[in-house]
């Protein structure tokens, strides 16, 4: 096992963790966006990891539980070890965790969701742009051949259908693998008082949420059923209309849709249950990352697990640029959304703004009811 206690290049580990608080507090529009905010901040522009191994991180992500908190501990932990990885985790959820819990509170006092709607609206455009312009930059470093290019092309064909992401990095994986051992691969890619919970409360808050962290599989929108069927069906801690409404309060902020737990733990314990259950559904997805960073040194050294990776690199290429295509259908829907789209990715691309400058632009004009 390898454990870096020293930084790669000229980053303290306070000035990683403000970069993680940074990338927390701009991550609007969900797993892939936040993807691309990180790979823009961590590999573009500072260069901490090398893109490869910056993917390789993604991949072991999208396993189990939120793979974009997934990812923040996995950059920590190739810095600083077990300490930087939880932290980085940490610290990237703060802004998230923080805003839905307020949001939940003025929620749950007057049963309506803050005015914050229109500014959001004009987020959609810009959060687009920001996912082509990573899947560009992705793609330009690890599509360098024809197979890489097929399987980049199959996995955004896949992901706009919506399969299970875990299946189609596993099938890329699998299908490089195949071609590598025969020799037909031509390259090689490396309430708002804190809470007093009972104790019988803290059991089976933990318990509910922990369980369905174990088999929350695949990321983002899956996790939505699966506490539907658990929080309303079975417990009737949420009723269906206050459910629908804190998806929409989860999506209002910047950061994974698992904030949702933090909505349905506030209403059952306050700011004890709103941290207690989002700590427990992420926790199996967390502790099985941590195992699988301590062996990664090894495992990249592998040359079976190499040619596996070098088919997961170009699919996850074709999955950050499927997101892109299902998210602009939804945000696109007039010329001035597209007009926003296009100048955001002008700014980005070549203008070299930086992500969170792109995003104000998007907010004051959705504010402004431009878009």
């Amino acid at each position: 096992m390898v454990v870096r206690n020293e930084p790669r290049v000229g980053i303290s580990l306070p000035g990683l963790l403000l970069l993680f608080l940074k990338v927390g507090s701009i991550g609007f529009g969900g797993g892939m966006a936040i993807i691309a905010v990180l790979e823009r901040e961590v590999v573009t522009r500072r260069k901490l990891l090398q893109t490869e191994e910056f993917l390789h991180g993604v991949c072991f992500g999208q396993i189990l539980g939120s793979f974009a908190v997934n990812a923040a501990l996995f950059v920590g932990y190739q810095l600083y070890g077990p300490l930087g990885g939880l932290l980085s985790a940490g610290v990237f959820l703060l802004p998230s965790v923080a805003l839905v819990t307020g949001l939940s509170y003025f929620y749950f006092q007057y049963h309506s969701i803050p005015a914050m709607q229109a500014a959001v609206a004009g987020l959609g455009p810009v959060v687009v742009a920001l996912i082509v312009d990573a899947g560009w930059c992705i793609g330009r470093k690890v599509v360098r051949s024809r197979t890489a290019a097929a399987i980049a092309v199959a996995a955004l064909v896949a992901g706009i259908a919506k399969v299970n992401t875990v299946w189609v990095l596993m099938c890329a994986g699998a299908l490089s693998y195949a071609l590598l051992s025969r020799g037909e691969a031509r390259h090689r890619v490396p309430a708002l008082a804190v809470a007093a919970v009972p104790a019988a409360g803290v059991a089976t808050l933990s318990a509910t949420f922990f369980k369905i962290g174990v088999v929350f599989f695949g990321g983002g929108f899956v996790l939505v059923p699966m506490l539907h069927e658990r929080l309303v069906t079975g417990l009737h801690w949420l009723t269906t209309q206050e459910f629908i409404d804190g998806v929409a309060i989860s999506n209002l902020t910047p950061g994974p849709i698992a904030v949702l737990a933090t909505f349905a733990g506030f209403h059952v314990a306050g700011i004890s249950g709103a941290l207690l259950a989002t700590a427990a559904l992420l926790a199996p997805g967390l502790l099985l990352m941590l195992v699988l960073c301590r062996e990664y040194e090894r495992l990249k050294c592998d040359t079976r697990v190499q040619r596996f990776l070098c088919g997961v690199n170009p699919a996850v290429t074709g999955l950050v640029l499927s997101a892109a295509y299902l998210l602009g259908s939804g945000a696109l829907v007039t010329w001035r959304a597209c007009l926003l789209g296009v100048l955001s990715l002008v700014m980005l691309r070549k203008l070299r703004w930086h992500p969170a400058a792109a995003l104000a632009v998007g907010a004051a004009a959705g504010y402004m009811g431009w878009v």
